[in-house]
């Protein structure tokens, strides 16, 4: 969960224009390949601005004409409807597009030191923290934000009513908006020349991070490297294609020019599964395909409608995020770039670390090699293609069942191979006939083993990677049951 129960993350670039982009980037939060930022503050890489949105909560703002002396400190709750938006920032390029785009909101603005005097100086009206704070910035601006009266506000849950009977009692307002950045202490420190010790304690946020963390909890470590998982495979394919993750396996996969019904398929895979999982999208969300993701039904009973904790895609129309923003209060919305082929995949473990090349191949880097008597149509060895691309981001040992451009079922992480199939066939039911079936590495065995059972279900062609010293039961047992079999020679086997 993220933070209050009626709030949702964002992160606003340097490239907003107008009010309406500001309105749509308190709605998401970009999510730039999952790489971290600099400062280690959030692991959601900053571009410009770190902010936190509740909506559809009544707020409280500090009257300009209110002193700083605490005999005369009496809050008085705004209009019905205001809110008011905390901004304290190191790096204030567009700073004042932000502010009169908050005003044109209907914002009130509550800022500190440098940035409330820019803001002033650019015509935009603010509350200085002190005039809530009732005690002035002290010891050269070191101790400004951390006050109950600006913490309260920021992590009180409104939706708790303890909460917001002692914000009441000690007259403290909350905010809905708090837009950091950090001291650049990273450019301070590495620049050529560098700096002195001094300085750069001096660059060492306090206040800042404590804001961010008050305002905006990150993601959990699970989400983060399930979406990683969900987007990672889903930028593997061509055509539009829907992705599910659970536990960071692939639960659901499918492609086709219909993006609807490539959710729809990717959903029916594993509902089950699906059910609170990371959905992942390679082309726009637009308001149709968000209005499916927020009203379709769960197959299994044709009532519940699905629950998701993460959406990710390349980008999104203003329509359809705001149809996504208002399905789950928890629902995380995100958007990524696309990978950078060639990266080295590391691993941490005791004593070091370890490092690969990535699996960056796809089916047109390789030849998926007919070994067996009968050769694939030209609709089988594109399923084979299909089932190979997926297999690649199940965990070892990893089975895959695709047919028609759609993953029909899987088995991962089993310690034997056979038992990888037994779980994909049953996934896959009765539409196993004329599939194809990818595996991650090689069979040990065919006879009495996978191989067989695989031919015996009805499966229509088998990409493997061969290697087996005993590849040629593989081949003989496919022939005898009329199954082609294709050799890759590229395994896959993802720990």
């Amino acid at each position: 969960m993220l933070g209050t129960a009626a709030s949702s993350a964002a992160t606003i670039p340097t490239t907003a224009q107008t009010a309406n982009s500001i309105r749509r980037a308190f709605q998401t939060t970009t999510f730039d390949s999952l790489s971290s930022s600099r400062h280690p503050i959030l692991c959601a890489r900053f571009h410009f601005l770190s902010l936190r949105f509740f909506s559809n909560v009544s707020t409280k703002a500090m009257s300009h004409s209110q002193t700083l002396h605490a005999s005369n400190y009496h809050p008085q709750s705004s209009a019905p409807g205001n809110k008011q938006a905390l901004i304290s920032l190191s790096d204030k390029k567009e700073l004042t597009l932000l502010g009169n785009g908050l005003q044109e909101l209907g914002y009130t603005i509550v800022s500190t030191g440098g940035t409330a005097s820019a803001l002033e100086n650019a015509g935009v009206s603010v509350t200085k923290v002190e005039q809530l704070t009732c005690f002035p910035e002290m010891l050269d601006g070191r101790v400004k934000t951390v006050h109950p009266n600006i913490h309260g506000g920021i992590l009180a849950r409104r939706d708790q009513k303890h909460h917001m009977e002692a914000l009441n009692e000690h007259g403290i307002g909350t905010f809905d908006v708090v837009v950091v950045n950090l001291y650049p202490f990273y450019d301070k420190v590495t620049s050529t020349g560098g700096i002195a010790f001094d300085d750069g304690i001096e660059n060492i946020d306090i206040g800042g991070p404590a804001m961010v963390r008050a305002a905006a909890k990150e993601m959990s470590y699970n989400n983060y490297l399930d979406a990683d998982a969900a987007w990672n495979c889903v930028s593997e394919f061509r055509n539009p294609t829907c992705v599910i993750v659970k536990h960071t396996n692939p639960c659901g996969v499918a492609s086709g020019d219909d993006i609807l019904e490539a959710y729809r398929l990717a959903v029916k895979a594993d509902p089950v599964s699906a059910f609170g999982g990371i959905v992942a999208f390679n082309i726009e969300v637009d308001d149709a395909l968000a209005k499916e993701i927020r009203e379709f039904r769960s197959p299994t009973d044709g009532e519940t409608r699905m629950f998701y904790e993460i959406v990710v895609a390349p980008k999104y129309t203003e329509k359809g995020l705001e149809i996504l923003c208002g399905k789950s209060k928890t629902l995380r919305i995100l958007e990524a770039k696309k990978n950078e082929k060639g990266k080295l995949s590391l691993r941490q473990v005791g004593g070091g670390w370890l490092a690969q090349d990535s699996d960056d191949l796809t089916p047109q880097d390789i030849q998926f090699n007919v070994v067996s008597e009968k050769k694939p149509q030209d609709n089988e060895l594109r399923d084979a293609e299909f089932a190979w691309l997926c297999v690649k981001h199940v965990k070892s040992n990893a089975i895959v069942i695709a047919k028609d451009n759609r993953m029909l079922g899987m088995g991962s992480g089993q310690p034997n191979r056979l038992e990888s199939l037994r779980i994909a066939l049953r996934k896959a039911g009765d539409e196993v006939k004329g599939a194809a079936l990818a595996s991650d590495a090689f069979f040990p065995f065919a006879w009495k083993d996978a191989v067989e059972e695989a031919c015996e279900s009805g499966i229509g062609v088998i990409a493997e990677p061969g290697g087996s010293i005993r590849d040629g039961d593989a081949v003989d047992c496919c022939n005898k049951y009329g199954v082609s079999l294709l050799f890759t020679k590229v395994r896959h086997f993802r720990h």
